[in-house]
């Protein structure tokens, strides 16, 4: 007997717990996309639970079902459209009036079974607050379950509460409706007798709730009556013009007004009977920490501490598990080496796959790390802390703290955070968001910061790679100014910053974002980094030249012959010694045999006809053509840069041993990294641009004033730093 299918879709308020459920439900088994046709992201998880196989949905974060976003939209599209099972609306249950307000339109939609989540009752309960939910689900109408989702608890519950409810014949009565005055009601009976005359079966919707988006001048609901029946919508919508203005003329108000006063209204009702605080006092714990965190003269330089400690973190913490994956990727070329035959595949293999590849995944600890502490910062509610104090700075540039969250976002990837500035309602505002975010150095670039940094600064390097993220910040301020007081001209829109309260983080959920984050960084192993470095093996290898400068093969094979007629007639301890000069001399002379190779390779004559450009700025023509590489993949920048340094297969720290030796100075090190900070961003982040912006004229222009800008501050970085030392 095969199992029975059900779909249970989460809603619920930003910060209410929504997504730590729906880790805790689905753990690992999780897939993500984004919804047809818009790239808000779609989280799916699929489990078996009480003979069930079930689908959980994670749908966007909304305060409501009106559509002012395009989070509500697909929030609100997904429940009517496709009808899932169940909705579990999960409720902050310390603010239990403002996220009634979404409960209450669920309850309207009148086409689908709800369950509420009393979720957070652990932070409800430390604030003497009291929830009768017996009383909350007989009002309602609604089974009604208390969960703390970062401690998993409630959540077996919550999970067997849906299925009985998916299961039960509950019809949707009207004592779940909330019932606005009589005026209105005669305006909804009216429009809901039309609707049903005249588009009975055509559209999705109750007949009811349609009425009343109607009288709310809902322009999507108009729309899907314009598009589905064509013929009746003119009547309709003319009706729904006359009823609209009775209303206006009766309350001096848009009937929308009226209708979200009458809800508020209804929660306050049920507030007033299900809700009770105990008069004991109780010490608000996130209050307490704010006045320390978001302190006028505290937070920032407490932000400024972790983020500093987040690098730090990084760079000390990953060099352990580094050197584990870089003698893992040394044996696996020198097995190659042993068992595969001299000759171009064998090259390909070892030079191109195995070395490529491998001096990028080398960084996945420091990745792992970074995403890590992003998820950590997320998870405790200390992300949204962190645009309050910026909030003034970013009134500077004409933007609000919200708009520096896409921002931090973009530490890590460039490409969610420039799709999070779709939560922005003004244009302009996500536009000027959009331009200034690729200025955040993404965990792309890290890698190559990892290689200079830690060539040229040693035990310092944590503490340069921190300034190199504090100038991407500066710049985007100073950028978003210049912008907004030309391209972007008008005034910010209004917005008040919502501080969610403090949790402590589930370790889980924490290793689930981490882990879900750090997946597009392999993809990118198998995907684009294994296909660049193979193109960049090839280009840097062919043609070979006919003749060399030095005949390296006679002088290798003259060193060889010397060091195994002196070490002839020694003893073991002193051949070990002659053997590690022999093997040195050597790897130098292979090292100089390839690069001489790569120089006059297609790549090395690109390499010389850009070298002019980047010259200035104290990059040389392997930097400048490892820059070019990057614009599919910053990650592809340490992988081409081993391969026309000729660093062999040793890994990263045959890399720095490499570039130590390669006349770059640790100013020019500074002046490069600075480029990459700044310079085009990578194919997936300009497709982002394109895609979010809705114009190819703001993903050129992005692109030319990002490396203008680059080739700008790497200049002044190395000509200003040679004149000052």
């Amino acid at each position: 007997m095969s199992e029975k299918h059900l779909t249970i879709a989460l809603a619920g308020n930003p910060n209410s717990g929504k997504t730590t459920i729906f880790n805790s439900l689905t753990g690992t088994r999780q897939k993500v996309g984004n919804w047809p046709g818009v790239t808000v992201e779609k989280k799916e998880g699929r489990i078996n639970r009480f003979g069930h196989d079930l689908t959980i949905i994670d749908l966007p974060g909304t305060y409501s079902l009106t559509p002012f976003s395009i989070e509500e939209i697909v929030a609100r599209d997904y429940i009517i459209e496709m009808r899932p099972d169940v909705v579990i609306d999960i409720i902050d249950a310390s603010n239990l009036e403002r996220s009634l307000y979404l409960a209450t339109q669920l309850r309207e939609l009148g086409s689908c079974k709800v369950l509420f989540a009393l979720n957070m009752a652990d932070l409800a309960r430390s604030r003497g607050i009291k929830i009768d939910a017996d009383k909350l689900s007989a009002l309602l109408n609604v089974p009604v379950i208390f969960t703390v989702g970062n401690k998993n608890q409630g959540i077996n519950e919550l999970l067997q509460a849906a299925v009985e409810l998916a299961n039960a014949p509950v019809t949707v009565g009207s004592s779940r409706k909330v019932r606005y005055n009589q005026d209105i009601e005669k305006s909804i009976a009216v429009l809901q007798a039309q609707i049903e005359r005249d588009l009975d079966g055509l559209l999705p919707y109750d007949s009811r709730w349609t009425a009343v988006k109607l009288i709310e001048d809902d322009q999507v609901i108009k729309e899907h009556i314009r598009r589905k029946a064509p013929a009746a919508a003119e009547t309709l919508l003319a009706e729904t013009l006359r009823q609209r203005g009775i209303l206006t003329q009766r309350f001096d108000e848009d009937p929308e007004i009226i209708t979200t006063d009458e809800r508020y209204g209804f929660i306050s009702g049920i507030i007033k009977e299900v809700f009770t605080t105990s008069s004991q006092t109780r010490v608000d714990i996130s209050r307490n920490i704010d006045r320390v965190l978001t302190n006028r003269f505290l937070g920032m330089p407490i932000f400024f501490l972790f983020i500093w400690s987040m690098f730090q973190l990084t760079f000390t913490l990953g060099d352990w598990p580094m050197g584990w994956i870089e003698a893992g990727i040394a044996a696996l070329a020198q097995g190659a080496s042993h068992w595969m035959p001299a000759g171009a595949l064998k090259g390909l293999m070892v030079d191109g796959v195995i070395a490529g590849v491998g001096s990028v995944i080398v960084f996945l600890p420091n990745i792992l790390i970074l995403f890590f502490c992003i998820a950590l910062f997320e998870d405790t509610g200390y992300m949204s802390r962190a645009a309050f104090l910026m909030d003034k700075i970013m009134h500077l540039i004409g933007l609000h703290g919200k708009s520096f969250i896409p921002m931090l976002m973009g530490f890590g990837c460039n490409v969610p955070a420039i799709m999070a500035t779709r939560t922005l309602e003004s244009r302009k505002d996500r536009i000027l968001t959009i331009l200034i975010t690729p200025f955040m150095s993404c965990s792309a670039k890290l890698p190559v910061y990892i290689v200079l940094a830690g060539t040229f600064f040693g035990e310092r390097a944590g503490s340069v790679i921190f300034s190199i993220y504090l100038t991407g910040i500066l710049l985007a301020i100073v950028s978003g100014r210049f912008f907004r007081r030309t391209l972007l001209r008008g005034e910010e829109a209004p917005f008040v910053m919502e501080l969610p309260p403090y949790r402590v983080p589930m370790l889980k959920s924490l290793l689930i974002h981490m882990w879900d984050r750090s997946k597009i960084f392999l993809r990118k192993m198998g995907g684009i980094i294994l296909v660049g470095s193979v193109v960049v093996w090839g280009l840097s290898n062919y043609p070979q030249p006919q003749r060399y400068t030095v005949d390296y093969d006679g002088r290798m094979a003259l060193i060889a012959e010397s060091y195994r007629a002196r070490m002839a007639n020694l003893d073991p301890a002193h051949q070990r010694a002659l053997a590690d000069q022999r093997d040195h001399a050597l790897a130098r002379l292979a090292r100089a045999k390839a690069s001489e190779r790569a120089e006059y390779s297609l790549l090395g004559r690109l390499g010389r006809v850009i070298e002019p450009v980047f010259a200035p700025v104290g990059i040389d023509w392997r930097g400048g053509v490892s820059l070019l590489s990057g614009f599919v993949a910053k990650e592809i920048v340490v992988s081409t840069l081993g391969v026309l340094y000729a660093a062999g297969d040793d890994g990263d720290e045959a890399l720095q041993a490499v570039l130590a030796r390669s006349g770059m100075t640790p100013l020019a090190a500074v002046a490069m990294m600075a480029f990459v900070l700044l310079y085009l961003p990578c194919l997936a982040t300009v497709s982002a641009i394109r895609r979010e912006t809705g114009s190819l004229g703001w993903m050129f222009f992005s692109i030319a004033y990002n490396t203008g800008m680059a080739w700008v501050v790497a200049f002044v970085v190395y000509q200003g730093g040679r004149l000052l030392l």
